[in-house]
């Protein structure tokens, strides 16, 4: 199947779970390594639409860097979160597939089926 990417990180094992469950069903996905290759601001924001999700709801609050940065700040705006997490994709939770015009979060792996 064309058209299918996924933002990887070879390290998580829901990441390399999810790309195993796509290559199971047959589609090649563009791999994107995302901590190498992060998404710029307007496509993290598109991906975030995509998603339904607001930019906290992507991010791994748990990483060293959230506190660092002051991100639970509340008063921090949308495209100002979006660009921290842009500038730190190490924030962004993984892996994300993106195929036909939707997204979809690899938590659990099965997330994905819904958008082959």
């Amino acid at each position: 199947m064309a058209g299918v990417r996924i933002l990887h990180n070879p390290r998580c094992s829901k990441s390399r779970q999810t790309l195993a469950l796509l290559k199971d069903r047959g589609v090649e996905p563009e791999v994107v390594e995302y901590l190498k290759t992060p998404p710029d601001p307007a496509e993290l924001d598109k991906i975030l639409r995509l998603l339904w999700l607001e930019p906290r709801d992507l991010m791994r609050r748990k990483e060293s860097v959230y506190a660092e940065l002051g991100l639970a700040d509340e008063s921090l705006s949308r495209m100002r979160l979006i660009e921290a997490m842009s500038n730190n994709p190490i924030l962004i939770e993984r892996p994300i597939v993106l195929a036909n015009g939707k997204a979809a979060l690899g938590r659990p792996p099965e997330n994905v089926i819904s958008i082959i």
